[in-house]
């Protein structure tokens, strides 16, 4: 699978957007006399701008503002910075109340600057409240390279009790064939898409009259599911973990001493009453880790402990910004404490990213970039926990020769982390795997161990999720793939498609014997003719077919043909048993 590139964006392409922006929206004003303007910055791949309309827009509309800014762009306008008053802004953004009110906002020493668009003889065609830059003509855009995408809503600074405007998003390149390599990669995303992909191959689905943001995983969803999950299982006995299992509810006072109701209240949802007493859904899985450990004595002499669990947790997100698998309100977390002396933190946190750096790479993951998260301004625990907690961060990236950026105050009041960022087929970042230290939590359940010295010490807790959550990593998994999953994953691994009727009776065989050795295999015995089974199977992106009639039936083989059209020898059925099985014991990519 080739990645696919778009040209990277510039502080030059950054100052054709803004300009674009602005010549959309003088185009807007013009069309739709009363339209009140809000802002219009440039963004990564394109531009936006927010407007107050005196109707409803549709992309209908799209193509008119379209033409009506390329009769802008041809008419050569300059862009020209004039510098005014607070009072002067005022009067030239009368009865413009978003502009209005960004001025008053401004600072008494701010220069306050306004671009006007004007032609050749000098007239004022448009003019913004901005701090610009901008291209010094309309003529430095190229007419062609520019392309309005899609209307959406959006409150006035993302504020629901504000109103709501009517935000227009576009993409603007340097020429005509970095748009069309951008929108190919458009299209391709689209392809991708995990909803997409999701529904074609009947992985899961979602059900907003039952609770929306919750995923109901269906058969093929659940077969690939059970197969990461045993592999996940797998790798962590090996690596020394021991799995937990814990309660999805807990009383009030847990959450009380975990601190979640303090500073995470917001994001949990409301008590429920058992026996007069408040008790909440979880939002975390370690209060619960750490009542285990605290329920009898430690030493030294056993520590780290390492305990995972996939535990499935419940948080609160805004309708808007739930997104199939990305963003949910239910999810099964990768989740996973290592309680440890101090002496133990940088060897654990060190085999904690090795673990991490082979499981992505076993999942066709390997364009992996670091951030280290520093203390924040709001923090507990002593500095030189923290000074300690950094060095082993960096020494284990640094061991790892990964690269990193510092993520200055990003880390949480409780403690530093890595988080990992994954490329994805596509060139798109994602972040993923986080390994967090807690000072906060061992202190107030005051948690300890028996040193050598026969003292109590308070342990090092490390919060750690590899793959996030495995809904989130299943929506990147099925975009990374766009469905063609590894056959070791696929949820159908084979088919058996025979070329005619009377040939059902050898499909079903061979479909049997696969199915014995655990392999996931139906036989298709349809009344739909052979080449319409094939092309179901396909679009199931099913990694083998294999096609029987009489020389197969007769001589006990399988001709072999894969979801991307080629073609293998055709080999004995007990040959393609051991084949489909070494590809899947080695967790092959290609199939």
């Amino acid at each position: 699978m080739s990645e696919i590139k778009t040209p990277q964006d510039s502080e030059k392409l950054a100052t054709i957007r803004h300009s674009v922006s602005h010549i959309m929206a003088q185009a807007v004003v013009y069309l739709f006399p009363g339209t009140k303007t809000a802002i219009g910055p440039s963004i990564e791949h394109g531009f936006y701008y927010d407007f107050l309309l005196p109707r409803p827009i549709t992309a209908e509309d799209l193509p008119s503002i379209e033409a009506e800014m390329k009769k802008i762009i041809d008419s050569r306008q300059d862009f020209i910075k004039v510098t005014v008053s607070r009072d002067e802004a005022l009067k030239r953004f009368s009865g413009e109340q978003f502009k209005a009110e960004l001025i008053n906002e401004l600072p008494a020493d701010e220069e306050i600057s306004i671009y006007e668009n004007r032609t050749a003889d000098g007239a004022v065609k448009w003019a913004d409240l901005c701090r610009g830059p901008h291209t010094a003509n309309t003529r430095e855009i190229n007419s062609a390279a520019f392309k309005l995408q899609n209307i959406a809503g959006a409150y006035w600074r993302g504020d629901e009790n504000r109103p709501m405007l009517t935000r227009i998003y576009g993409t603007a390149w340097e020429n005509p064939k970095d748009l069309k390599t951008y929108l190919a990669f458009l299209e391709e995303i689209e392809k991708r898409d995990h909803r997409r992909v999701g529904r074609e191959m009947d992985l899961y689905s979602t059900h907003e009259d039952a609770g929306a943001g919750l995923i109901y995983w269906h058969p093929n969803g659940g077969r690939m599911r059970v197969a990461i999950e045993d592999f996940w299982r797998q790798l962590h006995y090996r690596n020394g973990y021991e799995i937990l299992f814990t309660p999805h509810i807990g009383k009030k006072w847990l959450w009380e001493k975990s601190g979640h109701l303090g500073f995470y209240n917001e994001n949990m949802y409301s008590p429920m009453e058992i026996d007069k007493q408040e008790y909440f859904i979880k939002p975390m899985n370690c209060p619960f880790h750490i009542l285990i450990y605290n329920s009898k004595g430690h030493s030294y002499r056993n520590l780290p402990l390492r305990w995972a669990e996939l535990g499935t947790v419940y948080r609160y997100e805004r309708s808007g910004v739930l997104h199939g698998l990305l963003r949910v309100r239910g999810f099964t977390q990768d989740d996973a404490h290592i309680i440890c002396t101090p002496e133990q933190m940088e060897s654990e946190i060190r085999e904690v990213l090795r673990f991490s750096l082979h499981l992505w790479k076993v999942f066709g993951f390997d364009d992996i970039k670091a951030y280290i998260a520093t203390k924040p301004q709001e923090s507990v625990g002593e500095q030189s926990r923290w000074d300690a907690a950094l060095v082993s961060l960096r020494n284990a990236i640094d061991a790892e020769g990964l690269s990193y950026e510092i993520d200055e105050g990003g880390g949480a009041f409780y403690g530093p982390k890595i988080d990992l960022k994954i490329k994805d087929a596509l060139g798109r970042e994602w972040q993923m795997t986080t390994i967090q230290f807690d000072f906060n939590e061992p202190e107030r359940f005051d948690m300890t161990f028996v040193d050598t010295d026969g003292q109590h010490k308070r342990p090092y807790m490390i919060h750690r999720a590899l793959l996030g959550s495995m809904e989130r990593f299943f929506g990147v998994l099925i975009e990374h793939f766009g469905g063609a999953f590894p056959v070791w994953i696929a949820p159908e691994q084979a088919a058996v498609i025979p070329v005619a009727e009377q040939f059902n009776e050898y499909a079903e065989k061979a479909a049997a014997a696969l199915r014995a050795k655990d392999l996931r295999v139906t036989a298709e015995l349809g009344d739909e003719r052979m080449n319409a089974k094939i092309r179901n199977c396909q679009t199931r992106k099913i990694p083998y077919m294999l096609v029987v009639g009489q020389r197969e039936a007769d001589e006990g083989t399988v001709s072999i043909r894969l979801r991307d059209g080629r073609q293998l020898p055709a080999m004995k059925l007990e040959e393609f048993t051991a084949y489909i099985i070494e590809k899947i014991e080695s967790k092959s990519l290609e199939i």
